[in-house]
């Protein structure tokens, strides 16, 4: 008896990390049964995907969604919004809300929040801290937790783990995979007189030098390597720190993102002003060229958007007083799409970086490929689609981006999360249904 689908992505051409080919995509339910020629195959509901290329769906592994305590900014109803636009299945969210997220209440908190609210599937950091280190290996471990989040340069509350012997501490309780933010806390107390030297946020770069990202990701890889702990380095921005990770051993693994891709110094300072002010900062051409060529080499395993949206009237403070970080869930697709049909990177290279690498590294269950069994996540993509960031189609509650206005070559036409169509043609569908998302041991 023929098979009968809910749903079949029909005429698309499915990539994978290594491979593409025309293929139709047979769904029950929310999985994936078959990936085959289905013909005239039975089903529910059909998409056309002739022209569009479909990648597994898309993962941020880094996006701060600012709820609790800070909602003016975004919340997780917007921020997924943002996501589903963009062709995102699936965020997981840092834990430097008003409470940080470093317990097992406040991890149900935001859980609670997401159910029948978030638009993509998501899961949560626990942040570190000298009051949880020895409740880290059960906190890391609890439904809906990707991992824990170390802060070694300031963040808020008591989110910092400046000292190394704080954080081998960390480091040694728990297994799973640690993101870090490696900026070194000392050099950043000694140096702050520069940032308050002017009223200029391209003193930024000056103040959060590169010796300030270079000394604490050398701290990381000794103490990791020490430990044998799983560390992810986040938003990495420096020559310096590429040099150093191309000799890391095999459990150390790379996050850069679309705005130190695509951004420089001081071009960025001078036509954007406080809107490029993020940590660590965006750097001179050197270091983007260093990123560019360490995605190149391998070195770099994931894409992040570091999605971290504060309100124009915020960031219209005087600088130093305007707060770091930029929207960039919705753009981070488009933008390393244009990179692809500039002939910075593969297609195929791209899926690794958003899809196959971030569920292989926190090791989501049914995520970052398509093959049967797996979550029906597909984000189907027109490689020659060109388009504006226009301010209409932003879905931040913050309300810009660094990118407003960027004419882009290629875009996502569809968002399918666990074979329900969430996203068509920039337009939401239906109601928001997100899940938490399972983890193997």
């Amino acid at each position: 008896m023929a098979q009968h689908f809910d749903l079949v992505v029909r005429g698309g051409t499915v990539v994978t990390n290594v491979s593409h080919g025309h293929a139709d995509i047979g769904i029950v339910g929310s999985r994936i049964v078959e990936i085959s020629n289905l013909g005239d195959a039975k089903a529910e509901h059909t998409i056309d995907a002739r022209g569009l290329h479909v990648l597994p769906g898309i993962i941020d592994s880094q996006v701060h969604f600012r709820e609790p305590g800070l909602e003016h900014k975004e919340n997780l109803a917007s921020g997924t919004a943002a996501a589903a636009l963009g062709g995102v299945c699936t965020i997981f969210e840092m834990p430097n809300t008003f409470p940080a997220t470093t317990t097992a209440e406040t991890l149900a908190d935001k859980l609670a929040r997401a159910d029948g609210r978030s638009w993509t599937d998501y899961a949560f950091f626990i942040g570190a801290c000298k009051e949880n280190i020895e409740k880290l290996p059960e906190l890391e471990k609890l439904p809906g937790c990707c991992g824990v989040k170390i802060f070694m340069g300031s963040s808020t509350g008591s989110l910092l783990v400046a000292d190394d012997e704080t954080l081998e501490c960390v480091l040694r309780s728990g297994s799973r995979r640690v993101a870090v933010h490696a900026e070194d806390e000392t050099r950043l107390r000694e140096r702050r007189t520069l940032a308050e030297s002017g009223d200029d946020p391209a003193l930024h770069p000056q103040w959060r030098d590169v010796e300030t990202a270079r000394l604490a990701t050398e701290r990381l890889l000794r103490l990791a390597e020490e430990t044998r702990r799983p560390v992810h380095v986040l938003h990495v921005t420096t020559a310096e720190e590429m040099a150093m990770l191309r000799r890391r051993p095999d459990w150390v693994s790379v996050e850069c993102t679309p705005q130190h891709l695509t951004l420089e110094a001081p071009t960025c300072y001078a036509e954007l002003g406080s809107l490029a002010q993020m940590n660590p900062p965006i750097r001179e051409a050197r270091h983007r060229e260093a990123l560019w060529q360490g995605l190149a080499d391998g070195v770099v395993n994931v894409i992040g958007s570091d999605h971290a949206p504060h309100s124009r009237e915020e960031k219209a403070k005087p600088y130093p007083k305007s707060p770091s970080g930029m929207p960039g869930v919705q753009t981070m697709l488009p933008l390393m799409l244009d990179h692809v049909a500039a002939g910075h990177l593969s297609l195929n290279r791209l899926v690794d970086l958003l899809c196959s690498a971030p569920a292989r590294l926190y090791r989501t269950h049914g995520k970052g490929a398509i093959l049967p069994g797996n979550d029906a996540d597909l984000t189907l993509v027109d490689l020659k689609a060109q388009r504006h960031i226009e301010n209409n189609w932003l879905a931040s509650k913050c309300g810009w981006s660094p990118f407003e206005g960027r004419a882009l070559t290629g875009w996502p036409m569809a968002t399918i999360i666990r074979g329900r169509e969430v996203m068509r043609d920039g337009e939401l569908l239906g109601d928001p249904s997100g899940a938490a998302v399972r983890f193997d041991a």
